[in-house]
């Protein structure tokens, strides 16, 4: 990226890893570090730095500077937005299209991905966009804005491209005009009786001048692509596949014009004509893309099948009459008649009747949950045999359905960092390609046993050596990779988390909500004589009256059984893993666990310890007593823990509630380490002391107090059905919330990270083991030449290949 040598200016970058004030001034000490920042103000709120920047600012440097520090940076200034990128054939187009995205000061950071054909870039003004489509027209890697208008309600869902059409047409052409090419050349080869019969009918001249017309034919219809996209380039002096395939077949096409048409200027050794070569590797080039676009569309079609799950319309009712209106144009507050069988149009809340909704595709739960007044319903699921009308809470992007679809292209654009070198070797692969071919073809000229086998070389290597499959090896794994776990209810959400989950060997999860159902209920009321049970109850009740903790909404839904009702209270504050307080009448009114009211300088008398969760009460000095609550463990939890020990990998739990419960729940589930009464510093630390000794940690949690472990931990898992600052904070994202999908999202990563490995071994070892032989190495020994037509079929096998490997991948299924 270009140094920014301007006058002094302001710019703004997300900041990671910030959860306490100390590290806001660390951060803040490393970003004024930074050669060019003249001063940096950290908020830990929002987790953004305001820098001033000036002359010799060097935004690569800030990036590497930071990410050293542990607080890696990010642009958030200027305007983000997702481009298609036209053009895109291999590795070294990807690279190049980056690298000109990146040159244009226009533009604060671009990230090219071959796979999709597309470029997720941030540029420092909206206007700025012209400007950049018009760089990139110029440099033949043109660009087409895909984000969608920011509106409440949902755009309607764009035709999918199919971009194997095109590509099926141009090769059934090809196809065609290279059949009769190829047998009236190779067939003479083949049947010498066959060559006989031709030379007595035609002749030399006619045969050659047939297979002249249909050669140009085929290479000025369906090859015109190459040479639209290779010739610039090299006039460029950026080569790239479509050069390559240019340079090859342009070879063989006018060496053997000249021996049809003007045979004395060649030697007699070397009269022999290549169009079926030229016209062959153009055939096969073609085949390759056609099948590489098709197990392309097949990799992507995770997005388009949750798209899919959305209704075109539904039943809204307005003043009492029900009509059926278009999805977009929903709005929040509105009323909706859901029918059997008919899916959820939007996210909303349940005002009337009762019915059975199938969340499978969302969740994988195999059973339909039942749904009744005041009970949420997400957009794309299925209504069971009930009616039910439901006031809509979100539409438009803001449903799960399109958050979990936003999650998964996100996921799909990630790059990983070894996708970052094989980006810089395919940068420079082509020109050393083009070198070796003009050498080795110069060499057999002027060495070889056979001087006019030179063309047939110098073809071969050009046409084998195309960096294609390496470019795909990586983004079309990741394609197939997450979005099967899209499909399984695994969502990636930062790319380093596919790459790191692989390498987890430590595995911490929180209580409450994670390993148990988070849903607790009050089985004994313990006052002291001070008060009585429905006195106690009350005022915990009102304590908890705005809090959203499972144990708060426990309570409360006690005080409602038993026709009580909460206390008047105000100032209410919930502190973090402690509990609230609240004012009652002038006095603070203490509701939480033990540690939380002892610091307060209540005296809490001892209890013995249980298996069960204990909340305490206190109005101003004065202890009140305590409620006895206990949460059922998740079914599948047993399972997970399990598994995950049966693989080796080490288990613990972490968690805030007391002594008693946490070890009969380690217990119970067999986990060798349990950690109680931890605060959110306290997880945290320990998360960063196993990080110390060397393990690479993931952690598991859904609650408001998880937010600051999560991001601690190599890998954050947070669960769907936890808040929005737990799966803010989460690398990764359980949609079903069920412990299991902890193994999911584990298998997902280590048969993604696998399935790259393969890829990149065939990719690379194709092209180190091939080129000395298209070279004509092994010719020198006694052994073959490697024709030109092998060398393109083996070069578009080996792009299918990679690709075909990756859709291995959409057979996965969950743990």
């Amino acid at each position: 990226m270009p140094k920014d040598t301007t006058a002094p200016a302001l710019r703004r970058y997300s900041v990671d890893n910030l959860t306490c004030g100390s590290c806001v001034a660390r951060a803040e000490t490393a970003l004024a570090a930074v050669p060019g920042v003249e001063s940096a103000v950290v908020n830990l709120a929002t987790r953004r730095a305001d820098l001033r920047i000036g002359a010799g600012f060097d935004p690569a440097a800030l990036a590497t500077a930071m990410t050293s520090a542990g607080y890696p940076v990010h642009p958030v200034d200027g305007v983000a937005l997702r481009a298609s990128v036209g053009n895109l054939n291999c590795g070294g187009c990807a690279s190049r299209a980056e690298k000109a995205l990146n040159a244009l000061p226009e533009v604060l950071e671009a990230q090219v991905n071959l796979a999709l054909k597309r470029a997720d870039i941030r540029l420092t003004d909206a206007g700025d966009w012209p400007v950049v489509q018009a760089a990139m027209d110029k440099a033949g890697y043109p660009v087409a804005d895909l984000d969608p208008p920011r509106t409440d309600s949902p755009d309607p869902e764009p035709e999918a491209v199919d971009e194997a059409a095109p590509m099926r047409r141009a090769f059934g052409i090809a196809a065609a005009l290279t059949l009769p090419v190829f047998v009236m050349e190779m067939g003479g080869h083949l049947v010498p009786a066959f060559h006989h019969w031709q030379m007595a009918t035609f002749g030399t001249f006619p045969l050659h001048l047939v297979q002249f017309l249909l050669t140009t034919a085929v290479l000025a219809g369906p090859g015109r692509v190459f040479f639209r996209l290779g010739v610039p380039a090299l006039f460029k002096g950026a080569p790239e596949m479509n050069s390559l395939v240019v340079l090859g077949t342009s070879a063989a096409w006018a060496w053997s014009v000249l021996v049809t048409f003007a045979p004395g200027i060649i030697p007699e050794t070397g009269r022999f004509v290549y169009f079926e070569a030229a016209a062959v590797i153009v055939t096969l080039i073609l085949l390759g893309r056609w099948l590489e676009a098709r197990a392309r569309g097949q990799a992507g079609a995770a997005i388009r099948g949750l798209m899919a799950l959305r209704p075109d319309t539904a039943h809204r009712i307005t003043d009492g009459t029900e009509t059926e209106v278009p999805l977009a144009d929903l709005g929040r507050g509105d009323l909706i008649r859901l029918k059997p069988g008919e899916r959820v149009a939007v996210d909303g809340t349940v005002t009337e009747g009762e019915t059975h909704i199938d969340e499978a595709m969302l969740t994988g739960e195999p059973l339909p949950v039942a749904k009744r007044a005041g009970d949420p319903v997400t957009a794309g699921t299925v209504n069971g045999t009930g009616t039910i009308v439901y006031r809509a809470t979100a539409v438009g992007t803001d449903t799960v359905l399109a958050r979990i679809v936003a999650m998964v292209e996100d996921a799909q654009a990630t790059r990983l960092p070894v996708q970052s070198l094989i980006n810089r070797v395919t940068a420079v692969f082509v020109p050393v390609v083009l070198v070796i071919a003009a050498l080795a073809a110069l060499g057999w000229l002027i060495w070889g046993p056979d001087p006019a086998k030179a063309l047939v070389i110098g073809v071969s290597v050009l046409i084998i050596a195309c960096p294609c499959a390496m470019g795909l090896a990586t983004p079309v794994s990741i394609l197939a990779g997450t979005g099967r776990a899209a499909e399984l209810g695994v969502l990636f959400r930062k790319g380093d988390a596919l790459q790191n989950l692989s390498r987890v060997d430590l595995v911490a999860f929180d209580k409450t909500g994670t390993l148990t159902e988070g849903r607790p209920s009050v089985t004994a009321i313990l006052p002291t004589r001070d008060c009585d049970a429905d006195t106690l109850l009350t005022l915990a009740a009102g304590a908890e009256t705005a809090s959203e903790h499972p144990l708060a909404r426990a309570i409360l839904a006690e005080a409602k059984a038993r026709g009580l009702t909460p206390a008047p209270v105000d100032r209410f504050e919930a502190v973090t893993g402690g509990g609230v307080t609240a004012t009652l009448e002038g006095e603070t009114l203490r509701v939480g666990s033990r540690a939380f009211l002892q610091q307060t300088g209540v005296a809490v008398p001892p209890t013995d310890p249980t298996p069960v969760t204990e909340v305490h009460v206190a109005r101003g000095a004065l202890y009140l007593g305590h409620l006895a609550l206990s949460d059922a463990v998740k079914p599948d939890a047993a399972r997970a823990i399990a598994a995950l020990t049966a693989r080796g990998t080490r288990v613990a739990l972490l968690s805030g509630d007391a002594e008693g419960p946490v070890n009969a729940l380690a217990r119970d589930l067999a986990i060798p380490e349990a950690h109680a009464r931890l605060s959110p510093a306290d997880k945290r630390a320990q998360v960063a002391a196993w990080r110390a000794a060397g393990h690479r940690v993931a952690f598991v949690g859904d609650g408001l107090n998880d937010a600051a472990v999560l991001a601690e931990a190599d890998v954050g898992i947070a669960l769907g059905t936890g808040t929005d600052v737990a799966i803010e904070a989460g690398d990764v994202v359980l949609v079903s919330g069920a412990p299991t999908g902890v193994l999911t999202a584990i298998e997902v990563s280590r048969r993604t990270l696998r399935n790259i490995a393969q890829n990149l071994v065939w990719a690379f070892g194709y092209n180190v083991a091939l080129i000395p032989v298209a070279a004509g190495l092994l010719a020198l020994a006694g052994g073959p030449f490697l024709n030109p037509m092998l060398a393109a079929g083996a070069m578009a096998a080996s792009s299918v290949l990679v690709v075909l490997n990756a859709l291995r991948l959409r057979r996965m299924e969950a743990a």
